[in-house]
């Protein structure tokens, strides 16, 4: 059977602009080319569960413009559920411009329309009852309490990719999370800007995390890999050695990896081995969504030795 899933959250209009390297100071730029494609934390998670096999909707808004309408199609012809995609009179889409330099670093800059309505009275929330597991990101906090509330109240695994955010939105999401997994700069806007550079003190911060409620407290430190809390102490999964090419969505895709992996009854140290190699393999390749691998390649490099 598929496993079900509902992605909820932002989406975003990227568009990309690879260059040799990232520009240190104002002028103009050669690009080597130029892509316009769908991103978001909680789209890119939905495309991402897709690829892999996942039965997937995408919950959000949009504004009733050209670009909500790219956004929704492109998604669509992912094979994403896309009904309850709302595009929104009167507001803008979101949308970003990225920079990105040969050696997969990237530079982003960002809109959202502030007027963009928060309401999330809408959602049907009796479609969450069919859901293995259920992911929000927490650009969306109207949206994404209401599918947590009712995940709790069914007993569902509920996962939040927890970037930038006030403290309001950490402390009104992080207590209904079973499973919180962190950005470094996410970690680090929880805590309230702490220095996070070792083990010790990112620790420290999931344990804070974890005494909000949730079994699961991670950082995700890039080709650090990724570190977690849990009732059984701290773990660690090594990143998977690859030559990146570009790590645009690597984070969102390692969520939306992660969370089918629990929908799919892993256990969290193998739900966090097979997100690290989806999100490594993405990184080979351009593109936020174009470089998401299939089940079939992410099984090929699980299956290899360690080195």
């Amino acid at each position: 059977m598929t496993t079900q899933l509902i992605c909820c959250g932002i989406s975003v209009l990227d568009r990309v602009w690879p260059l040799p390297e990232l520009p240190t100071s104002g002028g103009k730029y050669h690009a080597s080319d130029y892509l316009e494609l769908g991103g978001g934390m909680a789209a890119n998670a939905a495309v991402a569960a897709a690829r892999l096999g996942a039965q997937t909707a995408y919950w959000g808004r949009g504004g009733e413009d050209s670009a909500g309408q790219v956004m929704r199609q492109e998604m669509a012809a992912y094979g994403v559920e896309v009904s309850n995609f709302r595009l929104c009179a009167g507001v803008r889409s979101s949308v970003s411009a990225i920079l990105v330099a040969n050696d997969g670093e990237r530079m982003i800059v960002n809109f959202r329309d502030a007027d963009m309505p928060k309401d999330a009275g809408w959602l049907p929330l009796d479609d969450v009852r069919a859901c293995a597991a259920v992911l929000a990101d927490i650009r969306w906090v109207e949206g994404a309490c209401s599918l947590y509330e009712k995940a709790r109240a069914l007993g569902i695994p509920t996962v939040i990719d927890a970037e930038k955010a006030d403290a309001v939105a950490f402390t009104t999401l992080l207590p209904l999370v079973d499973h919180a997994i962190f950005s470094d700069p996410g970690l680090r806007s929880f805590t309230g800007g702490a220095v996070l550079n070792d083990d010790a003190s990112r620790i420290k911060a999931l344990k804070k995390v974890r005494a909000l409620g949730c079994r699961v407290a991670a950082v995700t430190l890039g080709a650090q890999g990724t570190v977690w809390l849990d009732d059984a102490g701290m773990h660690r999964q090594a990143a998977f050695t690859v030559k990146a090419v570009d790590t645009t969505g690597a984070g969102d895709v390692f969520h939306g990896a992660y969370t089918l992996a629990i929908g799919e009854g892993q256990t969290v140290t193998q739900a966090m081995r097979f997100a690290s190699a989806v999100a490594a393999l993405k990184c080979t390749r351009r593109g936020g969504r174009a470089g998401i691998p299939s089940r079939a390649e992410v099984d090929l490099l699980l299956a290899e030795p360690a080195a």
